[in-house]
């Protein structure tokens, strides 16, 4: 059996729901009403709009049209990255960190799980890679855009004692080693948590979505599994890289620390 279609009252009866959520922030003073309607509505176009796309893409299936909406979905996962950040680097090299590190670490992940282990043909079919590429990077994005802001706010606030590990002779790599492990601590919680309650607290979205599509509940548990250790791969992978990436930015070929290069929100 299929799974049941929803009419556009149904959609509004969820829709009501926030309006009264926004409600109750604007009585209570919390100053989220605004940011909580425009996400909302944000949503909503942009998941009616991907719905379309994919809808003639499925039709047509073609490489340039696959690629052409994965770059931009990779372009959008960048800049909501650095959306709310807090510390970032002049001149735009968070951006481009952050970009890099998302199209590495998730587009070499999915291709080669279309490739060896699912083995589809052709391996850009876009059933498969439009929605494994959703799922890494906006899992992988979260991790990436925790780990950044923790490293920069650290050696924002922990500058001086930096600054005097490099005084005493040790190196970049060593005067900022437990900024970078907590960093990556940080990047990590969300990724673990959501593997460790996986089937005991939530029905993962990817696995929910294939049961109420009507799939067997065993298919849908094996891909979900797959999916939690593709996010995982791709989180650690991309958190290392951009980590790495930043530090090498923020030092120079003296090794001297470049606070100058964080700017402040």
């Amino acid at each position: 059996m299929g799974a049941i279609d929803l009419s556009p009252w149904s959609l509004s009866i969820a829709a009501l729901l926030i309006v009264a959520l926004g409600g109750i922030a604007t009585w209570q003073r919390l100053q989220l009403t605004r940011s909580l309607f425009i996400a909302a509505a944000r949503s909503v176009l942009q998941l009616l709009l991907v719905g379309l796309l994919l809808k003639i893409i499925f039709a047509n299936v073609n490489l340039l049209w696959v690629l052409l909406l994965a770059v931009g979905m990779l372009f959008m996962a960048s800049h909501e990255v650095l959306a709310r950040q807090r510390y970032r680097l002049q001149s735009g090299w968070s951006l481009i960190i952050s970009s890099s590190s998302l199209f590495v670490c998730t587009f070499s992940f999915v291709i080669f799980t279309l490739l060896v282990i699912i083995g589809n043909h052709p391996w850009y079919q876009p059933q498969y890679f439009i929605p494994l590429l959703g799922m890494l990077l906006g899992n992988t994005m979260t991790g990436v855009a925790l780990s950044m802001e923790s490293l920069l706010r650290g050696l924002w606030q922990q500058q001086a004692m930096v600054q005097q590990r490099l005084a005493l002779g040790h190196s970049s790599k060593q005067a900022v080693e437990d900024i970078q492990k907590d960093a990556v601590r940080v990047g990590f919680i969300p990724t673990i948590n959501a593997m460790a309650t996986a089937g005991v607290v939530s029905l993962p979205g990817m696995m929910t979505g294939q049961i109420l599509a009507g799939a067997a509940p065993t298919l849908a548990v094996k891909y979900q599994i797959l999916i939690l250790f593709l996010i995982t791969v791709s989180t650690g992978c991309a958190i290392l890289l951009t980590l790495r990436l930043l530090t090498a930015r923020l030092f120079d070929e003296r090794q001297r620390l470049r606070i100058d290069r964080i700017k402040q929100r």
